[in-house]
């Protein structure tokens, strides 16, 4: 029970990576506030965990501001998961618009940083706090995610690190986690998926998930929700700054490191060499 007595907010906590994260808390005694658009699905947790729900678009400050401020004047704020979310913009760079990459950043980085903003101090009055960010594997590549989603995943690291600079002096520790390919709905609701449809995606999106890094598997919401709960509690107490990358392998090396059925760059020069 490491958080016997606490009070925690999570973003985007009707589903995926933030439902699994307000289980995990509240399993471990944390009386958890959730935030989401998906008022269904959020009061549907809350009653679940016995916790409590509050309407939240992240894109608007001002209710992630009401957010944390409901849980504090409910006994204060002990933690934050900044981890409300969407795929955003699929456009490339070449062809994404202003409005577009704006409208991603307010969803993706600006909600983090307000979230942080409203949240420290609210916990600098008790003495401190924990606050996690969720970032993404698309923060370290090409590839993993659209442009604009992964330069702004890539800007809560750095977020993450200035303000655990920032913080320390209130006893508020920042941290960071980045997944790899989860097994959520991100994926098929930013595509516009529903219904027997998204089903079939996620299936083929965690097979493919599977061939994609060295655990031969799809990470799932309850790997991240682990992670979350350890850099918020006690135990993570000398633990600032940085960020658990969960991601399966996928950023180990090239396929060949880790999959001997893939030919290397040095393969393929012995076997021109006859070698």
């Amino acid at each position: 029970m490491r958080f016997e007595g606490k009070r925690a907010v999570v973003t985007g906590g009707a589903s995926g990576i933030g439902r699994a994260t307000a289980e995990r808390l509240a399993s471990e005694g944390a009386e958890v506030w959730i935030g989401d658009i998906d008022d269904a699905g959020g009061e549907a947790v809350a009653a679940a965990i016995d916790g409590h729900y509050r309407h939240c678009d992240v894109s608007d400050p001002a209710e992630i501001a009401a957010l944390v401020g409901a849980a504090d004047a409910a006994g204060g704020l002990d933690a934050l998961v900044n981890n409300a979310g969407a795929g955003g913009s699929r456009e490339r760079i070449d062809a994404i618009s202003a409005e577009e990459w704006d409208r991603t950043h307010a969803l993706l980085l600006r909600s983090v940083a307000m979230g942080i903003r409203y949240a420290a101090p609210l916990m600098a009055k008790r003495g401190g706090g924990a606050i996690v960010n969720t970032s993404s594997v698309s923060a370290f590549q090409s590839g993993a995610a659209p442009i604009a989603y992964s330069v702004a995943k890539a800007g809560v690291l750095h977020l993450t690190r200035i303000a655990a600079a920032e913080l320390a002096q209130h006893g508020i520790r920042v941290n960071a986690v980045a997944p790899g390919f989860i097994t959520t709905n991100i994926f098929t609701a930013s595509l516009g998926i529903d219904g027997a449809a998204r089903e079939q995606a996620n299936a083929m999106i965690a097979g493919v998930a599977a061939q994609a890094q060295p655990i031969a598997r799809a990470g799932r919401p309850e790997d991240i929700a682990a992670a979350i709960a350890y850099l918020l509690s006690d135990e993570a107490g000398f633990v600032t700054g940085t960020h658990f990358l969960i991601d399966g392998g996928m950023n180990i090396g090239p396929r060949h490191s880790w999959d001997p059925a893939a030919p290397s760059f040095f393969d393929a020069i012995a076997k021109v060499a006859g070698q």
